[in-house]
Protein backbone atom coordinates (compact mmCIF):
# COMPACT_ATOMS: atom_id res chain seq x y z
CA UNK A 1 0.00 0.00 0.00
CA UNK A 2 1.25 3.37 -1.36
CA UNK A 3 1.73 5.27 2.48
CA UNK A 4 2.09 8.35 1.03
CA UNK A 5 -0.70 8.81 -1.17
CA UNK A 6 -2.84 6.78 2.06
CA UNK A 7 -1.05 10.00 3.72
CA UNK A 8 -1.94 12.80 1.28
CA UNK A 9 -5.57 11.83 1.42
CA UNK A 10 -5.70 11.49 5.08
CA UNK A 11 -4.81 15.23 5.18
CA UNK A 12 -7.53 16.13 2.53
CA UNK A 13 -10.12 14.09 4.94
CA UNK A 14 -9.46 16.11 8.20
CA UNK A 15 -9.30 19.29 6.15
CA UNK A 16 -12.79 18.83 4.55
CA UNK A 17 -13.96 17.96 8.01
CA UNK A 18 -12.73 21.02 9.94
CA UNK A 19 -13.72 22.61 6.79
CA UNK A 20 -17.97 21.37 7.32
CA UNK A 21 -17.90 19.78 10.11
CA UNK A 22 -21.67 19.94 10.19
CA UNK A 23 -22.20 18.22 6.53
CA UNK A 24 -19.76 15.04 7.53
CA UNK A 25 -20.89 14.96 10.98
CA UNK A 26 -24.16 14.48 9.35
CA UNK A 27 -22.87 11.69 7.44
CA UNK A 28 -21.24 9.58 10.08
CA UNK A 29 -24.30 10.16 12.09
CA UNK A 30 -26.06 8.39 9.72
CA UNK A 31 -23.58 5.44 9.44
CA UNK A 32 -24.20 5.50 13.02
CA UNK A 33 -27.72 4.58 12.97
CA UNK A 34 -26.72 2.16 10.51
CA UNK A 35 -25.18 -0.06 13.39
CA UNK A 36 -27.21 0.34 15.63
CA UNK A 37 -30.26 -0.84 13.60
CA UNK A 38 -27.55 -4.28 12.83
CA UNK A 39 -26.48 -4.41 16.29
CA UNK A 40 -30.15 -4.85 17.80
CA UNK A 41 -29.82 -8.14 15.82
CA UNK A 42 -28.77 -11.13 18.23
CA UNK A 43 -28.36 -14.51 18.01
CA UNK A 44 -31.93 -14.98 19.51
CA UNK A 45 -33.21 -12.46 17.42
CA UNK A 46 -31.88 -13.05 14.20
CA UNK A 47 -32.92 -17.10 14.94
CA UNK A 48 -36.70 -15.65 15.55
CA UNK A 49 -37.48 -14.16 11.80
CA UNK A 50 -40.27 -14.85 9.72
CA UNK A 51 -39.78 -13.64 6.38
CA UNK A 52 -41.16 -10.42 6.11
CA UNK A 53 -38.83 -9.94 9.45
CA UNK A 54 -35.84 -10.49 7.40
CA UNK A 55 -37.12 -8.25 4.86
CA UNK A 56 -36.98 -5.60 6.73
CA UNK A 57 -33.53 -6.59 7.88
CA UNK A 58 -32.26 -7.00 4.69
CA UNK A 59 -33.73 -3.96 2.81
CA UNK A 60 -31.42 -1.78 4.61
CA UNK A 61 -28.65 -2.68 2.98
CA UNK A 62 -27.01 -0.31 0.98
CA UNK A 63 -25.99 -3.30 -1.65
CA UNK A 64 -29.97 -3.96 -1.46
CA UNK A 65 -29.93 -0.76 -3.51
CA UNK A 66 -28.85 -1.96 -7.03
CA UNK A 67 -32.62 -3.92 -7.16
CA UNK A 68 -35.58 -2.37 -7.72
CA UNK A 69 -37.87 -5.09 -6.05
CA UNK A 70 -36.47 -5.90 -2.91
CA UNK A 71 -39.31 -8.11 -1.67
CA UNK A 72 -38.28 -10.37 -5.01
CA UNK A 73 -34.63 -10.81 -3.87
CA UNK A 74 -35.48 -11.76 -0.32
CA UNK A 75 -38.12 -13.84 -1.38
CA UNK A 76 -35.61 -15.71 -3.48
CA UNK A 77 -32.84 -16.30 -0.87
CA UNK A 78 -35.48 -17.70 1.24
CA UNK A 79 -37.28 -20.17 -1.13
CA UNK A 80 -33.47 -21.24 -2.14
CA UNK A 81 -32.05 -21.79 1.07
CA UNK A 82 -35.05 -22.49 3.33
CA UNK A 83 -36.16 -20.21 5.96
CA UNK A 84 -34.45 -22.14 9.13
CA UNK A 85 -31.35 -22.93 7.02
CA UNK A 86 -30.78 -19.24 6.11
CA UNK A 87 -31.21 -17.92 9.40
CA UNK A 88 -29.11 -20.39 11.16
CA UNK A 89 -26.25 -19.97 8.89
CA UNK A 90 -26.88 -16.04 8.46
CA UNK A 91 -26.56 -16.06 12.22
CA UNK A 92 -23.39 -18.58 12.23
CA UNK A 93 -21.55 -16.18 10.01
CA UNK A 94 -22.30 -12.66 12.04
CA UNK A 95 -21.76 -14.53 15.93
CA UNK A 96 -20.25 -17.90 15.27
CA UNK A 97 -17.25 -19.11 17.35
CA UNK A 98 -14.73 -19.79 14.97
CA UNK A 99 -12.32 -17.19 13.06
CA UNK A 100 -14.28 -15.29 10.74
CA UNK A 101 -12.23 -17.26 7.96
CA UNK A 102 -14.00 -19.94 8.33
CA UNK A 103 -17.32 -18.36 8.88
CA UNK A 104 -17.40 -16.34 5.93
CA UNK A 105 -16.50 -19.67 3.48
CA UNK A 106 -19.01 -21.94 5.27
CA UNK A 107 -21.43 -18.90 3.99
CA UNK A 108 -20.58 -18.81 0.81
CA UNK A 109 -20.58 -22.44 0.06
CA UNK A 110 -23.83 -23.31 1.49
CA UNK A 111 -26.30 -20.19 0.92
CA UNK A 112 -27.35 -19.63 -2.63
CA UNK A 113 -27.81 -15.88 -4.22
CA UNK A 114 -26.39 -13.59 -1.13
CA UNK A 115 -22.71 -12.63 -2.16
CA UNK A 116 -19.58 -10.54 -0.84
CA UNK A 117 -21.46 -7.25 -0.70
CA UNK A 118 -23.88 -8.44 1.41
CA UNK A 119 -22.34 -10.46 3.71
CA UNK A 120 -19.40 -7.83 4.94
CA UNK A 121 -21.89 -4.95 4.98
CA UNK A 122 -23.95 -7.05 7.39
CA UNK A 123 -20.46 -7.32 9.17
CA UNK A 124 -19.57 -3.88 9.11
CA UNK A 125 -22.40 -2.71 10.85
CA UNK A 126 -22.88 -5.48 13.42
CA UNK A 127 -18.94 -5.06 13.96
CA UNK A 128 -17.54 -2.16 12.90
CA UNK A 129 -14.43 -2.16 14.58
CA UNK A 130 -13.16 -5.64 12.99
CA UNK A 131 -14.93 -6.29 9.69
CA UNK A 132 -14.75 -4.08 6.60
CA UNK A 133 -17.46 -3.77 3.78
CA UNK A 134 -16.18 -4.58 0.30
CA UNK A 135 -17.94 -3.83 -2.51
CA UNK A 136 -16.74 -2.49 -5.85
CA UNK A 137 -16.25 1.25 -4.69
CA UNK A 138 -13.65 -0.70 -1.76
CA UNK A 139 -12.20 -2.38 -4.92
CA UNK A 140 -11.29 1.46 -6.63
CA UNK A 141 -10.23 2.96 -3.62
CA UNK A 142 -7.68 0.21 -2.36
CA UNK A 143 -6.26 -0.68 -5.78
CA UNK A 144 -5.71 3.09 -5.82
CA UNK A 145 -3.84 2.77 -3.12
CA UNK A 146 -1.95 -0.51 -4.75
CA UNK A 147 -3.27 -3.06 -1.86
CA UNK A 148 -1.96 -5.92 -3.62
CA UNK A 149 -3.61 -9.47 -4.99
CA UNK A 150 -7.15 -7.35 -4.55
CA UNK A 151 -10.20 -10.40 -5.65
CA UNK A 152 -11.35 -8.55 -9.06
CA UNK A 153 -14.19 -11.06 -8.68
CA UNK A 154 -16.68 -12.37 -6.26
CA UNK A 155 -15.47 -15.82 -6.11
CA UNK A 156 -11.87 -15.13 -5.47
CA UNK A 157 -12.73 -13.52 -1.95
CA UNK A 158 -12.42 -16.20 0.41
CA UNK A 159 -12.70 -15.95 4.35
CA UNK A 160 -8.39 -16.03 4.26
CA UNK A 161 -8.58 -12.81 2.00
CA UNK A 162 -11.52 -11.33 3.63
CA UNK A 163 -9.66 -11.40 6.90
CA UNK A 164 -7.19 -9.52 4.82
CA UNK A 165 -8.55 -7.02 3.92
CA UNK A 166 -9.74 -6.38 7.26
CA UNK A 167 -6.33 -5.78 8.59
CA UNK A 168 -5.84 -3.62 5.72
CA UNK A 169 -8.96 -1.46 6.38
CA UNK A 170 -7.44 -1.87 10.12
CA UNK A 171 -4.72 -0.15 9.26
CA UNK A 172 -6.11 2.76 7.58
CA UNK A 173 -8.12 3.41 10.36
CA UNK A 174 -5.27 3.66 12.53
CA UNK A 175 -3.77 6.44 10.23
CA UNK A 176 -6.97 8.73 9.91
CA UNK A 177 -6.79 8.19 14.22
CA UNK A 178 -3.38 9.32 14.14
CA UNK A 179 -4.12 12.35 11.49
CA UNK A 180 -6.48 13.47 14.56
CA UNK A 181 -9.91 11.93 13.17
CA UNK A 182 -11.01 10.42 16.55
CA UNK A 183 -13.64 7.51 14.94
CA UNK A 184 -12.01 5.05 13.59
CA UNK A 185 -14.23 2.12 12.74
CA UNK A 186 -14.30 0.27 9.58
CA UNK A 187 -17.45 1.95 8.72
CA UNK A 188 -15.86 5.17 9.06
CA UNK A 189 -12.95 4.01 7.00
CA UNK A 190 -15.23 2.66 4.40
CA UNK A 191 -16.57 6.68 4.28
CA UNK A 192 -13.09 7.55 4.05
CA UNK A 193 -12.78 5.30 0.95
CA UNK A 194 -15.92 6.80 -0.69
CA UNK A 195 -15.04 10.45 -0.20
CA UNK A 196 -11.68 10.34 -0.85
CA UNK A 197 -10.30 7.56 -3.19
CA UNK A 198 -12.83 7.35 -5.56
CA UNK A 199 -10.62 8.81 -7.99
CA UNK A 200 -11.73 9.43 -11.71
CA UNK A 201 -9.13 7.32 -13.85
CA UNK A 202 -10.42 3.76 -11.14
CA UNK A 203 -14.21 4.77 -11.51
CA UNK A 204 -13.94 4.87 -15.52
CA UNK A 205 -12.15 1.42 -15.63
CA UNK A 206 -14.19 -0.16 -12.54
CA UNK A 207 -16.55 -2.13 -15.59
CA UNK A 208 -13.53 -3.20 -17.58
CA UNK A 209 -13.68 -7.69 -17.35
CA UNK A 210 -10.05 -8.72 -17.48
CA UNK A 211 -9.37 -10.92 -20.26
CA UNK A 212 -6.72 -12.95 -18.67
CA UNK A 213 -8.62 -15.25 -16.26
CA UNK A 214 -7.08 -18.84 -16.39
CA UNK A 215 -9.31 -21.52 -17.09
CA UNK A 216 -11.13 -23.17 -14.19
CA UNK A 217 -9.15 -26.13 -15.01
CA UNK A 218 -5.97 -24.83 -13.21
CA UNK A 219 -7.82 -23.95 -10.07
CA UNK A 220 -8.13 -26.02 -6.94
CA UNK A 221 -11.47 -27.73 -5.23
CA UNK A 222 -11.87 -25.56 -3.38
CA UNK A 223 -11.55 -22.23 -5.62
CA UNK A 224 -13.56 -24.06 -8.45
CA UNK A 225 -16.40 -24.67 -5.90
CA UNK A 226 -16.16 -20.75 -5.52
CA UNK A 227 -16.38 -20.20 -8.86
CA UNK A 228 -19.11 -22.79 -9.52
CA UNK A 229 -21.60 -21.34 -6.89
CA UNK A 230 -21.01 -17.54 -7.84
CA UNK A 231 -21.51 -18.34 -11.69
CA UNK A 232 -24.85 -20.32 -10.66
CA UNK A 233 -25.90 -16.85 -9.01
CA UNK A 234 -24.72 -14.45 -11.38
CA UNK A 235 -26.99 -16.42 -14.30
CA UNK A 236 -30.09 -16.08 -11.52
CA UNK A 237 -29.64 -12.18 -10.98
CA UNK A 238 -28.83 -12.12 -14.92
CA UNK A 239 -32.06 -13.42 -15.61
CA UNK A 240 -34.05 -11.27 -12.29
CA UNK A 241 -32.51 -8.19 -14.26
CA UNK A 242 -34.22 -8.93 -17.75
CA UNK A 243 -37.47 -9.53 -15.32
CA UNK A 244 -38.10 -13.32 -15.80
CA UNK A 245 -38.74 -15.89 -13.23
CA UNK A 246 -35.55 -17.94 -11.95
CA UNK A 247 -34.25 -20.49 -9.77
CA UNK A 248 -31.26 -21.93 -8.71
CA UNK A 249 -30.06 -26.00 -7.88
CA UNK A 250 -33.84 -26.96 -9.12
CA UNK A 251 -35.48 -30.70 -10.13
CA UNK A 252 -36.77 -30.04 -13.45
CA UNK A 253 -37.54 -33.41 -14.23
CA UNK A 254 -37.12 -37.37 -12.77
CA UNK A 255 -33.54 -37.91 -12.33
CA UNK A 256 -32.78 -34.35 -13.35
CA UNK A 257 -31.26 -31.06 -10.64
CA UNK A 258 -29.49 -28.77 -12.48
CA UNK A 259 -27.96 -25.45 -11.37
CA UNK A 260 -29.82 -22.35 -12.64
CA UNK A 261 -32.98 -22.48 -14.88
CA UNK A 262 -34.77 -19.36 -16.61
CA UNK A 263 -38.47 -19.67 -16.95
CA UNK A 264 -41.07 -18.13 -18.73
CA UNK A 265 -44.78 -17.87 -18.73
CA UNK A 266 -46.55 -17.42 -22.58
CA UNK A 267 -49.60 -16.21 -21.25
CA UNK A 268 -52.29 -18.97 -20.41
CA UNK A 269 -50.70 -21.66 -22.95
CA UNK A 270 -48.02 -22.66 -20.61
CA UNK A 271 -44.25 -22.15 -19.41
CA UNK A 272 -41.20 -21.99 -21.40
CA UNK A 273 -37.75 -23.07 -19.64
CA UNK A 274 -33.94 -23.00 -20.18
CA UNK A 275 -31.24 -25.07 -18.04
CA UNK A 276 -27.93 -24.20 -17.31
CA UNK A 277 -25.15 -25.99 -15.98
CA UNK A 278 -21.99 -25.21 -14.53
CA UNK A 279 -19.13 -27.35 -14.81
CA UNK A 280 -16.04 -26.54 -13.17
CA UNK A 281 -14.49 -29.82 -11.76
CA UNK A 282 -16.27 -33.26 -12.09
CA UNK A 283 -17.35 -35.71 -14.57
CA UNK A 284 -18.36 -34.12 -18.38
CA UNK A 285 -20.61 -37.66 -19.11
CA UNK A 286 -22.28 -36.66 -15.86
CA UNK A 287 -23.23 -33.28 -16.97
CA UNK A 288 -24.26 -34.72 -20.07
CA UNK A 289 -26.94 -37.01 -18.84
CA UNK A 290 -28.35 -34.86 -16.40
CA UNK A 291 -29.03 -32.06 -19.43
CA UNK A 292 -29.95 -35.04 -21.33
CA UNK A 293 -32.40 -35.68 -18.31
CA UNK A 294 -33.53 -32.64 -18.48
CA UNK A 295 -34.55 -32.39 -21.50
CA UNK A 296 -37.63 -35.06 -21.10
CA UNK A 297 -39.69 -32.36 -19.09
CA UNK A 298 -41.20 -30.50 -22.55
CA UNK A 299 -41.08 -27.38 -20.77
CA UNK A 300 -37.60 -27.56 -21.83
CA UNK A 301 -36.61 -25.68 -24.86
CA UNK A 302 -33.15 -25.39 -24.28
CA UNK A 303 -29.92 -25.86 -22.37
CA UNK A 304 -26.33 -24.78 -21.72
CA UNK A 305 -23.24 -25.66 -20.50
CA UNK A 306 -21.26 -22.91 -18.98
CA UNK A 307 -17.45 -23.32 -18.32
CA UNK A 308 -13.85 -22.08 -19.81
CA UNK A 309 -13.21 -22.96 -23.10
CA UNK A 310 -10.86 -25.73 -22.52
CA UNK A 311 -13.87 -27.72 -20.93
CA UNK A 312 -16.63 -26.51 -23.36
CA UNK A 313 -14.49 -28.13 -26.42
CA UNK A 314 -14.78 -31.43 -24.62
CA UNK A 315 -18.30 -30.77 -23.69
CA UNK A 316 -18.83 -30.27 -27.09
CA UNK A 317 -16.57 -34.02 -28.36
CA UNK A 318 -19.06 -35.50 -25.68
CA UNK A 319 -22.06 -34.17 -26.63
CA UNK A 320 -21.80 -34.55 -30.63
CA UNK A 321 -22.64 -38.18 -30.93
CA UNK A 322 -25.44 -37.52 -28.41
CA UNK A 323 -28.45 -36.79 -31.24
CA UNK A 324 -30.90 -36.02 -28.69
CA UNK A 325 -29.28 -33.46 -27.02
CA UNK A 326 -26.69 -31.74 -29.71
CA UNK A 327 -28.90 -29.58 -31.39
CA UNK A 328 -30.61 -27.94 -28.31
CA UNK A 329 -27.15 -27.69 -26.21
CA UNK A 330 -25.80 -24.00 -26.27
CA UNK A 331 -22.06 -23.20 -24.60
CA UNK A 332 -21.14 -19.95 -22.75
CA UNK A 333 -18.28 -19.14 -21.17
CA UNK A 334 -18.29 -18.11 -17.54
CA UNK A 335 -15.82 -15.18 -18.50
CA UNK A 336 -18.46 -13.94 -20.76
CA UNK A 337 -21.13 -14.04 -17.69
CA UNK A 338 -18.96 -12.38 -15.43
CA UNK A 339 -19.02 -9.32 -18.05
CA UNK A 340 -22.81 -9.36 -18.85
CA UNK A 341 -23.30 -9.61 -15.16
CA UNK A 342 -21.33 -6.45 -14.46
CA UNK A 343 -23.11 -4.55 -17.45
CA UNK A 344 -26.37 -5.12 -16.20
CA UNK A 345 -25.36 -5.05 -12.72
CA UNK A 346 -24.48 -0.71 -14.09
CA UNK A 347 -27.43 -0.80 -16.13
CA UNK A 348 -29.18 -1.41 -13.00
CA UNK A 349 -27.96 0.57 -10.13
CA UNK A 350 -27.98 3.52 -12.54
CA UNK A 351 -31.61 2.89 -13.38
CA UNK A 352 -32.68 2.35 -9.80
CA UNK A 353 -30.99 5.40 -8.23
CA UNK A 354 -33.49 7.72 -10.38
CA UNK A 355 -36.04 6.60 -8.13
CA UNK A 356 -38.61 5.82 -11.00
CA UNK A 357 -40.62 2.85 -9.49
CA UNK A 358 -41.52 3.06 -5.75
CA UNK A 359 -41.14 0.09 -3.38
CA UNK A 360 -44.24 -1.54 -3.12
CA UNK A 361 -45.78 -2.95 0.12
Amino acid sequence: MKKSLLDKHIQTFIAEVERNPAQVQKEIDERIQQILFFQKYNKEKLLSLNGEDIYEYLSRLWAMLLWGNKHYVVDNLIANNGLNNFKQKLTYLIWGERTIKDRWDDFRKNIKGMGPAMMSEILCKTHPDDFMLWNRRAYVGLRYLDVDYLPRYDYQLDGKRYLELCEVCNKIGEEIKKAGYPDNNLLVVDYFIWKELQVADNLSRIHIIAKDLVDITEKDIEESTFIHNDIRDKLAEIRQWLGFTTKTEQKVSEGSKVDTIWEATIGNMGRIIYVFEVQTKGSIDSLIINLLKSLNNPAVQGVVAVSDKTQLEKIKNHAIDVKDLRDKLKYWDYKDILEVHESLEFVNSSINNLGLVPQGF
